[in-house]
C-alpha cells in the first residue's frame, strides 16, 4: 500500500496487567477529541473470524496448545484482522490503534515459550508483511502486572496462568524489542496513575502523527 494512501498504524504492547488496553482506549478518545478518525481494535481479534480464534487461544488449560500451534493460530487471526479491519481503515486514511500485534507473538510464542522467533518472523514476512508505524510499550513490574491481570477474573486467563516467571521473561523481551526497533518503539512507564500515564502517551504519540500518513 503506497504511503500516501494510508493512515497511521499504532500498536500498544506490554505484559499482562500493564494497563496497555486502557491506555490504547484513552489515546483513541484523546485523538477523537482532536477530530481524528480513529479505529480502536485488538489482537487476537478485531474481525469476526479472528475473534473466534481468540477464544481458542486465550481460554482453557495453559498447555492446551504448543507454542508452534499457537503461532499458526495467531498468524491466521492476524491475517484475517489485517484483511478485514486494519488495511481498509488505513487505506481510508484513518488512525488504527491496536491492542497487541506481531510483537506479542514474537514474545509469547517466539521467545518466552521456546526459541521460535525465527519461525514467527518467517510467518510474519510471508503472511502479514507490515509493521506498525509506532509502537507504544507500557512497561510494568511483572509482579504488579500479574496481580492486576489475575484480579480481572475473566475466562481469558490462559497466559496469566503461566505465572510471574513468564511475565518477567516477557518484560525483558519487550524491552529488548524496543532496542531492536528503536525507530518505532516508545517506552512509557506504566506504574503511575492512569491519567498520568495517559498524558505521557499523548505527549509521546501526538507529535509523531504528522510524520505518518
Amino acid at each position: 500500500m503506497p504511503h500516501s494512501q494510508r493512515g497511521t498504524f499504532i500498536t500498544f504492547e506490554g505484559i499482562d496487567g500493564s494497563g496497555k488496553s486502557t491506555q490504547a482506549r484513552l489515546l483513541a478518545d484523546h485523538l477523537r477529541a482532536l477530530g481524528r478518525d480513529v479505529v480502536l481494535t485488538r489482537e487476537p481479534g478485531g474481525s469476526p473470524g479472528a475473534e473466534e480464534i481468540r477464544a481458542l487461544v486465550l481460554q482453557g488449560d495453559p498447555d492446551r496448545w504448543s507454542a508452534e500451534t499457537e503461532i499458526l493460530l495467531f498468524t491466521a487471526a492476524r491475517r484475517d484482522h489485517l484483511e478485514r479491519t486494519i488495511n481498509p481503515a488505513l487505506a481510508a486514511g484513518k488512525i488504527v490503534i491496536c491492542d497487541r500485534f506481531a510483537d506479542s507473538t514474537r514474545m509469547y510464542q517466539g521467545l518466552s515459550r521456546g526459541d521460535l522467533r525465527a519461525t514467527v518472523d518467517q510467518l510474519h514476512t510471508l503472511m502479514i508483511g507490515r509493521e506498525p508505524d509506532l509502537t507504544v510499550l507500557i512497561d510494568m513490574d511483572p509482579d504488579t502486572g500479574h496481580a492486576r491481570a489475575k484480579s480481572r477474573q475473566t475466562a481469558e486467563e490462559r497466559f496469566e496462568d503461566f505465572g510471574t516467571e513468564l511475565q518477567a521473561r516477557m518484560r525483558a523481551g519487550f524491552l529488548a524489542l524496543a532496542q531492536e526497533f528503536p525507530d518505532r518503539f516508545r517506552t512509557i512507564n506504566g506504574a503511575g496513575a492512569i491519567d498520568t500515564v495517559a498524558a505521557e502517551v499523548a505527549r509521546t504519540v501526538t507529535p509523531n502523527l504528522s510524520s505518518f500518513g
